[in-house]
């Protein structure tokens, strides 16, 4: 008897377990699903100083992890610089027509906040007395023109600062002046 009910009890809990439902596979009718981004897609950007001189470049690659930002900067001067993509994509010295950081997720500036990051805040960057500094960084949850595209209605920059940026302060994480601003533009 006491066997019975053992497997009385098994077969009604078996029963009451909820089921998964899988969704349907794609039929060779129905065409799978279409990323929202457009991987290997480039754009770049020509930075240049207050002076208007040349200072470097970025090449902004889509990925289907978010934007991969790769660069190389000279003559910027010996130090740690912040580095922030910027909303708009306009670089006219003193480059606050680049407008606040890229953030449309409406979040605190830095990686240290709570509250935070912008989609536009990056790591800082430190450069060499003399010669050359090549970066790369990943912008997670940004593309070039799907979600949280950077090249949207009024575009985006790549702007750096004077100054290290504290990963957390809003709105810049006191990363100074902005010293060198590149456009970026599509391919």
């Amino acid at each position: 008897m006491k066997t019975f009910l053992a497997a009385a009890a098994i077969a009604a809990a078996a029963c009451a377990r909820p089921t998964v439902q899988m969704p349907p596979s794609p039929s060779p009718t129905t065409p799978a699903p279409r990323a929202a981004v457009s991987p290997g897609r480039t754009a770049t950007a020509i930075m240049h100083d207050l002076t208007g001189g040349a200072v470097g470049t970025a090449t902004f690659t889509d990925t289907y992890s978010g934007v991969l930002v790769d660069a190389v900067v000279s003559n910027i001067g010996l130090g740690a610089h912040g580095v922030h993509i910027h909303a708009v994509g306009k670089c006219e010295p003193p480059f606050t027509t680049a407008g606040g950081h890229f953030n449309p997720e409406g979040k605190r500036h830095g990686f240290m906040n709570p509250n935070g990051p912008h989609l536009g805040d990056l790591p800082n960057i430190t450069t060499p007395a003399a010669g050359q500094l090549h970066f790369e960084f990943l912008l997670p949850g940004v593309s070039l023109t799907g979600t949280n595209a950077l090249l949207d209605g009024d575009g985006a920059s790549i702007v750096i600062h004077s100054g290290r940026d504290d990963l957390e302060s809003d709105p810049a994480g006191n990363s100074g002046s902005r010293i060198a601003c590149g456009v970026i533009t599509l391919r």
